[in-house]
């Protein structure tokens, strides 16, 4: 990426031994890698000591003292990025569930349109729940509503790629968006700024518990939380709706796969 400088952020919460894999498969593209321990209590930091990044690649262990949430830990570590001088973070979970083979086309679509955020579209296989790609159609729904169709293809994935200036201006913009609501919320709020968002098909496999499987999603929990997140935005939509009526379409939707 000629002129830009992409970092991969990975924000992590008692995820256990998986951690390990996902973070040494991370390095394998090469590329700078950050890891932010979220207040974990599962010895996370140890976990990862004897990983071997290339002897240029910039791999560092960020740390919360307190657990405080998702959104939380990447607006902590994007801070610290933008400092450092990148100018793209991109995010994609502790867990295993998101491909590391992928990560060059991410880096691809961004270093042609360095303007644009690049948003995985999740290709589920047999392992994924029904309960968790039925129900992320309703966030779904709403968030489109919301940025009147501006092209986000799905509002929970958290594997993306951003523009690090853009998301920051987002971040700063709430106070929310600090927990599980962090992907549909900055997503909006990104479609609202005029940030092109380009969609790219990914595949997402739900480890097994066998495997070291985990996920941190407690369904009344975070469900409540979605339902006053888009309660929040559709106001927010409605202030913003003149003015969001007129300004046209995202200029590279026209780049976008067809939905599926």
């Amino acid at each position: 990426m000629a002129d830009s400088r992409p970092l991969i952020l990975i924000p992590t919460f008692n995820t256990g031994p998986i951690l390990r894999d996902t973070v040494s498969n991370a390095l394998a593209s090469g590329l700078p890698l950050w890891v932010v321990v979220d207040g974990s209590t599962d010895g996370s930091p140890a976990l990862l000591e004897g990983l071997s990044p290339a002897s240029s690649q910039d791999f560092r262990i960020l740390r919360l003292e307190r657990n405080s949430g998702k959104g939380a830990a990447v607006f902590h570590g994007l801070k610290a990025a933008i400092e450092a001088g990148y100018t793209h973070v991109l995010t994609m979970d502790a867990d295993g569930q998101h491909p590391a083979p992928h990560l060059p086309e991410f880096f691809r679509l961004s270093a042609a349109h360095p303007e644009a955020a690049v948003f995985g579209r999740p290709v589920f296989d047999s392992s994924a729940p029904a309960i968790r790609v039925n129900g992320r159609k309703v966030s779904n729904f709403w968030a489109n509503l919301e940025t009147l169709g501006w092209g986000i293809d799905d509002s929970l994935f958290g594997m993306r790629l951003y523009p690090a200036e853009k998301l920051m201006e987002v971040m700063e913009s709430t106070a929310f968006a600090r927990r599980f609501d962090f992907d549909p919320e900055v997503a909006v709020r990104l479609a609202w700024s005029g940030v092109p968002i380009l969609n790219l098909a990914t595949p997402v496999r739900y480890p097994s518990k066998e495997e070291g499987g985990i996920s941190q999603f407690r369904y009344l929990r975070d469900n409540t939380l979605l339902t006053w997140m888009h309660m929040r935005l559709m106001a927010g939509f409605l202030l913003r709706l003149p003015l969001l009526a007129v300004r046209g379409s995202n200029p590279l939707d026209h780049l976008n796969p067809p939905s599926a």
